[in-house]
């Protein structure tokens, strides 16, 4: 683990060098002040001029020391800025290769917790660890070089507490760590509580249900207060018993040169000194208690971190995968079965359909009938481990992923909206497309008149998730978004089916420009909307039934007709 983390510094190796060479100034700087004072009292009779080129020395350590303090701090912090900006970086261009499988278990606020808490501490451990060792380990050793040529005897009672302050760190440093991780996913489970809260209000007010909603926040609340409590009894306990030590140390430094003076084993400076130089390790001595502190911190962040960056997606490229130069659209699915949970019960149960290039076809089904899981196959969205998908006979396992998403244009019930403009919404299709097919695409959908209308065009503001547009609105800025993308092959997935019926007509009137002369897909339970598709499969529990024209599969008063006729009334 130590080694994937000190990767992140080698873009910044010349800042790590500046941070340490402030350092480096600052320990210098820490041990000759003491030395200067020792000099400075041995002045006894010196000249004036003497006297005051010590006081000036002293004066100019003292200057280097502030400006070695300031650089350090300053660079430091940048140093570990840019390292958690990479590590971010690098976190969610990870992320978004990830499958669907991922997020289908994993909590969008553990995700955001890492992305940020963690990260954060992470940052501070990158510049303080390093930093801290290295003033620790320059400053206590220069000093105790210089106090062991003063006085041997009295250098090693000095060093008495050292071993015992180590031991402490040792000893804690476990127990913050596993502080630690629990608090962080204390901290994951509070921010994907608020997270469902604050999305789900209209629902949660709807219901009356804000005692609930409540309730529940207090509940993971509670756990993360418990959480905090128990690493902060074992902060206190730590840094209470390295601060009885430190202390210690100055009372034995004083004690013991106090009884060494008396015996003429010491002078009264060597003391001053011994407890100057005590008083500058106290710092580093203090910091190497932080770096404890830490050091478990980071160290439970990091392992956060490297656990999702181990995950390997699901789905990934072959060796050589296909491009081909031209895509026209036929689709053909043989024996193809499929489940959520690999060994678990079967969504699709050896469906196999065809479906010919530029053809409109129809999924039709009760809910859980495994419609929408068979239009997820075909963009590699998941992978069934029985059956095959092609594409102009080429298996989609075969073709590059996104190279196949490219190709496919999907319209869902409800449309995700980015909290931005309605612009960059419909650019998401094509970020390269003109100002004259960005008004095209939102002619041909349909939209083009809603979004004149508004003060600032196309650059007003859809809100969070497009809260300030109505259902219909979004869904046609969606279907504009795909007019751009302009694909061959087109899955609308209950396009319709949440809609009023003004709304509906005119989407369905965007979808029918939309499929003219492209494959298209059309999932839907409202059979209304499907009648005039070219071919109609029919699916109950996983397997294809039915199949046929609408006035087909009527005539056969089957399965098909019964949906038909429920959807009637």
């Amino acid at each position: 683990m130590l080694k994937r983390f000190i990767e992140f510094y080698g873009p910044h190796k010349a800042l790590f060098a500046l941070d340490l060479s402030m350092a480096f100034l600052r320990a210098l700087c820490a041990i000759l002040i003491p030395l200067a004072t020792r000099h400075l009292f041995k002045l006894d009779g010196a000249s004036v001029g003497e006297i005051a080129g010590t006081v000036a020395l002293l004066i100019f350590l003292v200057v280097v020391l502030a400006l070695s303090a300031f650089n350090n701090i300053k660079w430091g912090h940048v140093l570990g800025t840019r390292i958690e900006t990479d590590m971010r970086g690098i976190l969610f261009r990870h992320l978004q290769k990830l499958s669907f499988s991922y997020f289908d278990k994993t909590k969008t606020g553990h995700i955001m917790s890492r992305l940020s808490n963690d990260l954060f501490t992470i940052s501070e451990v990158a510049h303080h660890v390093p930093e801290d060792i290295f003033l620790a380990v320059v400053t206590i050793t220069g000093a105790f070089i210089c106090m062991f040529w003063m006085n041997t005897t009295l250098a090693l009672i000095a060093l008495i507490p050292l071993p015992i302050m180590v031991l402490c760190g040792v000893l804690f440093q476990k127990r913050f760590r596993a502080n630690v991780r629990v608090m962080r996913r204390r901290v994951a489970d509070i921010n994907a509580n608020i997270e469902n809260s604050i999305q789900g209000i209209r629902e949660v007010k709807s219901f009356a249900s804000e005692h609930h909603a409540v309730a529940q926040f207090d509940e993971v609340n509670h756990d993360f207060r418990e959480s905090k409590e128990s690493m902060y009894h074992t902060m206190a306990a730590f840094h209470s018993t390295m601060m009885g030590l430190i202390h210690s140390h100055e009372i034995l430094i004083t004690v013991a040169g106090a009884v060494m003076v008396f015996n003429g084993l010491a002078t009264i400076t060597d003391v001053l000194v011994f407890l100057m130089f005590a008083r500058f390790m106290t710092k580093p001595i203090d910091r190497m208690v932080n770096f404890v502190e830490q050091f478990g911190q980071g160290a439970a962040s990091f392992e956060r971190f490297t656990e999702i960056m181990d995950i390997e997606p699901d789905i990934q490229d072959r060796a050589n995968p296909v491009e081909p130069l031209l895509v026209s659209g036929s689709i053909e699915v043989k024996d193809l079965s499929f489940s959520y949970e690999g060994n678990g019960a079967k969504v699709l149960k050896e469906v196999s359909l065809k479906i010919e290039a530029g053809q409109t076809v129809a999924l039709v089904g009760e809910s859980g009938a495994g419609k929408s899981t068979l239009a997820a196959l075909i963009p590699r969205f998941y992978e069934a481990k029985e059956g095959t998908i092609t594409i102009d006979g080429v298996d989609v396992l075969d073709l590059r992923q996104h190279f196949l998403r490219e190709q496919i244009g999907i319209v869902q019930q409800s449309p995700f909206l980015f909290d931005t403009t309605i612009r960059d919404n419909i650019l998401f299709g094509n970020r390269e497309a003109s100002e004259e097919e960005l008004i095209a695409a939102a002619r041909q959908a349909n939209i083009l008149d809603f979004i004149e209308a508004l003060p600032e065009g196309f650059d007003s503001s859809v809100g969070e998730h497009g809260v300030k547009l109505s259902g219909g609105q979004k869904q046609r800025i969606s279907i504009a978004r795909v007019f751009l993308k302009n694909p061959p092959i087109l899955i609308f997935d209950e396009a319709t089916s949440a809609l009023d019926t003004e709304s509906e007509q005119l989407i369905q009137d965007a979808m029918e420009r939309l499929c003219k002369d492209r494959t298209t897909i059309i999932i839907a339970h409202r059979l209304s909307t499907v009648k005039h598709a070219d071919t109609i499969f029919v699916l109950r529990d996983g397997e294809v039934v039915e199949n046929g024209t609408h006035a087909t599969l009527n005539a056969l008063e089957g399965y098909y007709h019964t949906l038909y006729t429920k959807s009637l009334f």
